[in-house]
């Protein structure tokens, strides 16, 4: 891994609106590239929008699909790769050649390459699948990068994968913070009119962003997922209203010891920077930890145990028991 200037972004996205979006994008962009970013990373979904689309018919969400690379979406980031040298990458609804829709995060490199991730375990909506691959793969500012959306990164074998898959780099977009979660200690609801009356008191909405239901959860585990697999990890998130939640921001970027080298916690769209320094992974915990692994014990990590549950069922089945 060469040294590398990293950027993760959080902005409150239009719903529905791509060319607002892009247009969000591209201005984060060229702020990046006066700055000398390497690798820039948008949130999840962020060019279709998140949360109001949970309850959309199928062809609601082809009319904002799009194929990937072919895309208008990707060839724009492709265009803005190639202007800028910099590695980008932001989410989408992907309409892949096999008739199923993802939620997919794409990254367009400078050299014209363009990779696509697939969210392992999505669940906003019943029509649209889950990945079944992991995505790790080379990017030209010379650096192994693997990508997870969102709730992939909650699993810790995901993490793990990527690792032993090589990445050095692990990007993170989300969509989270701030969600009714059945979890006592885990999240729950932003006032919506605490984001609308940010600019008259940002201490209010600025105290849940840094609070339990924000950063405090991710502080609960983030961490834990670059200190263990060795890795940098770019955390870009939503901020503000989604639909009728409200995104906590808190885009951050960790070093392979789980350190926060850069992040924000403001209730506005931002940009977080941070120089990626090779030579904290070198003799980092988690890359010597991963050299003394027995995966002659782990055998139970491949089996099902019986109490496994799709995402999207456990979210549905939630969804009508609120409704009861």
């Amino acid at each position: 891994m060469k040294p590398i200037r990293a950027a993760a972004v959080q902005f409150n996205h239009q719903p529905g609106d791509k060319s607002a979006n892009l247009k969000t994008i591209a201005a984060f962009i060229d702020e990046a590239a006066e700055q000398s970013v390497d690798l820039l990373v948008f949130p999840e979904m962020c060019i279709t929008g998140y949360w109001h689309l949970r309850d959309f018919s199928r062809e609601q969400l082809d009319e904002l699909a799009e194929p990937v690379p072919a895309g208008e979406s990707s060839q724009a980031l492709l265009a803005h790769s190639k202007r800028t040298g910099m590695t980008i990458g932001a989410g989408l609804i992907e309409a892949g050649e096999d008739g199923k829709l993802y939620n997919s995060f794409v990254v367009a490199m400078p050299d014209g390459r363009l990779e696509c991730h697939r969210k392992l375990h999505c669940f906003i909506n019943e029509h649209m699948s889950s990945g079944n691959e992991y995505t790790v793969f080379d990017i030209p500012q010379g650096a192994k990068v693997g990508v997870l959306i969102c709730y992939d990164n909650n699993i810790g074998e995901n993490v793990r994968m990527n690792a032993l898959m090589g990445a050095e780099v692990l990007l993170a977009p989300h969509q989270t913070g701030g969600c009714n979660s059945p979890s006592p200690k885990c999240m729950g609801v932003v006032d919506t009119k605490l984001w609308d009356q940010r600019e008259a008191n940002p201490a209010a909405i600025e105290a849940e962003f840094k609070g339990p239901k924000g950063r405090q959860w991710l502080m609960k585990w983030l961490p834990a997922r670059a200190h263990d697999n060795g890795l940098f990890l770019l955390f870009a998130n939503g901020v503000g209203t989604d639909d009728n939640e409200v995104r906590t921001g808190n885009a951050m970027i960790l070093d392979p010891y789980g350190d926060v080298l850069s992040e924000t916690w403001q209730a506005q769209d931002e940009m977080v920077l941070a120089d990626l320094d090779p030579a904290l992974r070198e003799m980092s915990t988690g890359q010597r930890w991963l050299t003394t692994r027995r995966p002659e014990l782990f055998d139970l990590l491949t089996q099902k145990t019986g109490i496994e549950e799709d995402t999207r069922t456990v979210r549905f089945r939630r969804q009508a028991e609120n409704q009861e």
